[in-house]
């Protein structure tokens, strides 16, 4: 897993159609939002996340954008990508023009495994678990995400996943962060 970076989010209950989960962990900004529409801001990584927490936090602060009562989360997304039309896992990497140094936290905690869209090859799109309620239809954790990785990629790769977004799907692994205060 590669190191991707970090978000702030506004943690939301589960919908109907997510399983057993309670809540939404998902890297995808559709059902538990991301702290701001932080695209405009130019201070994401070329994973379009940030690169650490302290530049969120900057960027809170110069713009007035409260973060409390949000969930801090770290993502590692795996190296490859499944690609539908041809079967295959092959590389991808992150914006070029977007300079990506992640530092990771000292301490985080796993939280499970999304699947996410990028048909666009920018930032995440959607997270069929939740977004298109392929939850109903897959094992997943009270957060919605996959217990472990294999899991995530064999439901890829068995056409679970087929026709709910346009690919390419990624693998994040999701982690939050705690005894950080939010700037």
């Amino acid at each position: 897993m590669i190191p991707a970076g970090y978000m702030y989010k506004a943690v939301a209950r589960a919908p109907q159609g997510a399983g057993a989960a309670a809540d939404v962990y998902a890297v995808s900004g559709c059902i538990s939002g991301c702290f701001a529409d932080y695209i405009p801001y130019w201070r994401h990584n070329g994973y379009w996340l940030f690169d650490s927490l302290e530049t969120i936090q900057a960027l809170a602060a110069e713009s007035a954008i409260d973060l409390s009562g949000l969930t801090l989360f770290y993502y590692e997304v795996f190296e490859l990508q499944y690609e539908e039309a041809s079967g295959r896992w092959l590389p991808f990497a992150p914006e070029p023009s977007l300079p990506t140094q992640v530092r990771a936290p000292r301490a985080m905690q796993l939280e499970g495994y999304d699947v996410v869209n990028f048909s666009a090859q920018t930032s995440p799109e959607c997270s069929p678990l939740s977004c298109n309620s392929l939850a109903e239809r897959v094992a997943v954790n009270r957060h919605c995400l996959f217990d472990a990785f294999e899991d995530a990629r064999q439901s890829i790769e068995a056409g679970v996943f087929q026709g709910s977004e346009p690919g390419p799907f990624r693998i994040f692994a999701v982690h939050t962060v705690s005894g950080v205060k939010p700037g």
